[in-house]
């Protein structure tokens, strides 16, 4: 059957045993590595999955059709993440991956109408279930590990501390945070480094709390969040930051995008865009990523991204890739939605907690084996505009920890 031509063709390490919709057991052994039981209660498997194993193998897991018994469901894809490239040479599936890239400027049609209803779909579900995953200040993107054993809050609040030392903070200057969640960062930056921030979301849900918790925290006067699209955004800024934003652009926005930081920058402003990257190079997103949790989105590589910023008459003054520092960010995403899985059962249902276990383990396998990274991407319009060695990090970073209300911050 076509399921069995494509799974001998892709375990070229580790075992996978199958139990088919027919009760029929096949094992599927390569070099020594995972071992992974699936069982699927549905014949339409038996073709569904080869002809879209991408789209499928999610829908299938989320309704139950597909079941693992010996793993779970990080092990599988684990399995089939390590196998992947013997599967991507083969012209069948070429093929594919070459009408995904044709398709994505129209998957990514993020006029503002859309692009709200995007954001929408993803960061306007109950924030119940995001307090069952993240660390308490709601930091939604890549985390620190300065150290191996760091936990999740400690990795969190290095990733603030490092972004603060790139935007090289002075007291009373003004920043823009695009993308600016429930609003942790802007918040961090305010009352340690005593400046002013516009954040902007387009999550009515963020919004609300990011307000509530300004005004919790004392800093209303000093931390302004509005309900906006980077596209409407007037005035100057001597800092702009973006984390976990740009991935919502799409391909055909990065020139508007980057112009409007060069717009909105001071002369002798600093920019800092963090952003998950790919480092083979442009491709596509998945279409069970874009269905059922990021439409709209992509995931862009370093070279669309400098292609873009060299149009907008912006220096780039540095490039960090952070390499595993997300997957093991999504490793304790996962662990903890895991434990909670009986309270967001509680929220949604059986269905969604396999759809957001799904989505946290197909994301930390793809930083682990598929080459996603994280760019942290730092801008100017000046050439002079930061310190022309990277000796000043360190010392912002000490500064920073050192101002009052440094350490870990609970969300509201």
């Amino acid at each position: 059957m076509l399921l069995d031509w494509l799974l001998t063709r892709l375990v070229r390490v580790g075992t996978l045993t199958l139990v088919d919709a027919e009760g029929r057991t096949r094992v599927y052994r390569g070099e020594p590595g995972p071992e992974v039981r699936v069982r699927l209660h549905d014949k339409a498997l038996h073709w569904r999955l080869p002809l879209n194993v991408q789209l499928t193998a999610g829908e299938a897991y989320m309704d139950g059709t597909l079941t693992v018994e010996d793993g779970s469901v990080f092990d599988l894809l684990n399995l089939a993440a390590i196998n992947l490239p013997s599967l991507e040479r083969h012209p069948f599936f070429a093929l594919g991956n070459l009408l995904q890239r044709a398709l994505r400027r129209l998957h990514q049609f993020n006029i503002l109408p859309r692009a709200q209803a995007n954001v929408a779909h993803h960061y306007d579900i109950s924030g119940a279930i995001y307090d069952l995953f993240l660390d308490a200040d709601r930091q939604y993107s890549c985390a620190y590990f300065v150290r191996p054993d760091d936990d999740l809050e400690t990795a969190q609040e290095n990733k603030k501390n490092h972004i603060a030392a790139k935007l090289l903070l002075r007291e009373g200057q003004k920043v823009l945070d695009i993308g600016c969640g429930w609003g942790g960062l802007a918040l961090t930056l305010a009352r340690r480094a005593k400046v002013e921030v516009t954040g902007m979301t387009l999550s009515t849900e963020q919004f609300h709390l990011a307000g509530q918790r300004a005004e919790e925290a004392g800093l209303a006067k000093r931390v302004h969040f509005h309900l906006r699209d980077y596209r409407h955004q007037q005035g100057r800024f001597d800092r702009i930051v973006s984390v976990g934003m740009f991935e919502h652009v799409g391909v055909g926005y990065y020139k508007t995008f980057f112009g409007k930081i060069h717009d909105l920058l001071t002369d002798d402003g600093v920019a800092l865009i963090h952003t998950i990257g790919r480092a083979d190079g442009p491709g596509a997103t998945s279409p069970w990523i874009r269905k059922y949790i990021f439409p709209g989105g992509y995931i862009p590589a370093l070279s669309e991204v400098t292609a873009a910023i060299e149009r907008s008459r912006l220096f780039i003054t540095d490039v960090e890739v952070l390499r595993l520092h997300y997957a093991e960010t999504l490793r304790h995403w996962r662990e903890r939605f895991v434990a909670n899985w009986d309270e967001a059962k509680t929220i949604y249902d059986e269905r969604f907690c396999r759809m957001w276990e799904f989505y946290l383990a197909a994301s930390e396998v793809a930083f682990r084996h598929l080459g996603l990274v994280v760019f942290q991407v730092q801008l100017a319009r000046r050439q002079d505009a930061v310190p022309l060695t990277r000796t000043y990090l360190t010392d912002e970073s000490r500064r920073m920890e050192r101002q009052p209300g440094a350490g870990r911050q609970v969300a509201a």
